[in-house]
């Protein structure tokens, strides 16, 4: 049962990316865009909620995410970065800082899977330097969620 809700939510994390990305070639009303993208797909209503808040969450505070990337990013503003390495960040970097049931080092890992497999195995390193070196300055364990599992949000 456990196989099935991590491979559940790496497909999920999958959908983020692809949205996110398109998004950012493509800019369109989020609701629009939502609406178009689920239409050939089938996620559960658990896997469509937790996409939606990260996707949402992004859009909302992607100035914010891409500045704090280009600090840590030595000699990389954000604009410069390939676009999957930024899209995984952005993610990755959104649940470090809001998402307290996500551990940091499984954003971490699941943005350095996602630049190998959708990039280079450069990029999967370029964004796990990145990512460390931020999740070294926030104030939050590494490896342990801050919220019980279910204890809302």
């Amino acid at each position: 049962m456990e196989k099935k809700q991590v491979n559940g939510r790496r497909e999920t994390r999958e959908w983020i990316m692809q949205f996110l990305f398109q998004l950012d070639f493509n800019p369109e009303p989020i609701d629009t865009a939502l609406k178009d993208f689920w239409e050939d797909k089938s996620p559960s209503e658990r896997e469509k909620t937790y996409a939606e808040e990260i996707i949402k969450g992004v859009v909302q505070r992607k100035q914010e995410l891409d500045e704090k990337l280009s600090h840590y990013a030595k000699r990389w503003n954000s604009d410069r970065m390939g676009a999957v390495d930024r899209t995984v960040m952005r993610v990755a970097l959104f649940e470090m800082l809001y998402r307290e049931d996500i551990p940091p080092v499984v954003s971490i890992n699941e943005a350095v899977h996602f630049a190998k497999d959708f990039a280079s195995f450069q990029s999967g390193r370029f964004v796990n330097g990145v990512l460390d070196r931020i999740r070294k300055d926030i104030d939050r364990p590494a490896r342990t969620t801050c919220k019980p599992p279910g204890g809302g949000e």
